[in-house]
């Protein structure tokens, strides 16, 4: 596996402490805001020329 044994982890406090701050930090990092969302441009629904009542 990646990174170090959970048993190690929980040997002491600060390596504790370290580790669950190091998942919060990737958590953080990976999840995106909200406001990206809002800054994309609104794509309009594609209208079938062909269409014999214009829908």
């Amino acid at each position: 596996m990646f990174g170090p044994r959970i048993t190690t982890v929980f040997q002491s406090r600060w390596k504790a402490l370290f580790w669950s701050a190091s998942m919060l930090l990737t958590a953080y990092c990976s999840v995106p805001s909200a406001d990206e969302d809002t800054a994309k441009p609104k794509v309009e629904k594609h209208v079938n020329p062909w269409a014999k009542d214009g829908h």
